[in-house]
């Protein structure tokens, strides 16, 4: 009688569980895997909507993923700036209301410290943190309770899926995503391709999988390299956008985008790239009614989705 009982309860469970999965892949099926909103765009007419300051100043030129964070009415834009290639990259800070016009904190460069350049900011609770990377390409961690002061925190502790560290060499364009209690991140070796890496507290990071989760290839646009930048989740899918290079110079970027049920298994676009022309490190940001792109590199500029038009008058 026990084990009929066993048994009953087993299959129960199996029927539940097939009913969920199908009711998931239905509700899968009725969304397209792209859609429209997150991956048709057009440039704004206000571009560019921030740049270097092109004088003799710390962010002369800017460069690689700046951050925007959109916080009820406040877009929050941290940026790299420096005077020339061989400058130390510092930190900036600038705030916008209608994510268009943007005013420079007048205390930047906010981080002066150490080399920061490509972040990713994510807040959770009250506290925010930057992932970063520093000199040499080495990602490292950063924390702030009001968005302008940052504390070190450290290089992040990456490791194979034995617990062995990853072989030495360059770590960067981290990518933060959190879910529940776990941390994932998103990172690249000299853009050659992308890894994925979790934590439960952002002390060590372990390898999901030693092989890349992101490769490049094998169509021409992203040929060369490819790293990520953000990553979105919606309607049950997680997009991630991400930049490449169609040539081996690396002269000209773009930014791309790709599919994911699980955050292991991505399908690129098919239509990739979304934007060309050397504008590359791209951000979609929800402004409360429509998603808008800001591709960071070598200078902001705003996309809109198509027949929406914000004029920032």
């Amino acid at each position: 009688m026990i084990t009929t009982l066993k048994q009953h309860y087993v299959l129960l469970m199996a029927i539940l569980f097939v009913t969920v999965l199908q009711s998931c892949n239905a509700d899968n099926k009725d969304t397209p895997e792209f859609p429209s909103s997150l991956v048709h765009f057009v440039a704004s007419p206000n571009n560019p909507v921030f740049s270097g300051t092109g004088t003799n100043t710390w962010d002369s030129l800017i460069r690689e993923r700046g951050y925007i964070l959109k916080e009820d009415s406040l877009y929050n834009l941290w940026y790299t700036g420096y005077r020339n290639e061989d400058s130390v990259k510092f930190l900036g800070y600038a705030t916008s209301t209608d994510g268009i016009k943007w005013t420079r904190f007048p205390g930047n460069p906010i981080y002066d410290s150490a080399w920061v350049e490509d972040m990713s900011v994510i807040k959770v609770d009250s506290l925010y943190y930057m992932f970063a990377e520093g000199r040499n390409d080495i990602a490292h961690l950063m924390t702030s309770s009001d968005k302008i002061h940052w504390q070190e925190r450290g290089n992040l502790d990456m490791r194979l899926v034995s617990g062995e560290p990853i072989p030495s060499g360059p770590y960067g364009t981290p990518t933060v995503w959190k879910e529940k209690d776990k941390w994932y991140l998103y990172y690249e070796r000299n853009d050659s391709a992308v890894w994925l890496a979790t934590s439960i507290d952002t002390k060590v990071w372990t390898n999901i999988q030693d092989e890349p989760v992101l490769k490049k290839g094998p169509e021409a646009y992203d040929a060369f390299a490819v790293a990520m930048n953000q990553i979105v989740k919606f309607e049950g899918r997680y997009y991630g956008y991400y930049h490449a290079t169609a040539f081996k110079d690396w002269h000209e970027w773009s930014t791309n985008v790709a599919v994911s049920d699980d955050l292991i298994h991505w399908k690129k676009y098919p239509n990739n790239p979304i934007v060309g022309n050397n504008r590359s490190s791209g951000i979609l940001v929800n402004d409360g009614s429509v998603f808008r792109l800001y591709t960071m590199h070598p200078e902001v500029m705003l996309y809109l989705p198509e027949k929406v038009n914000v004029s920032g008058n």
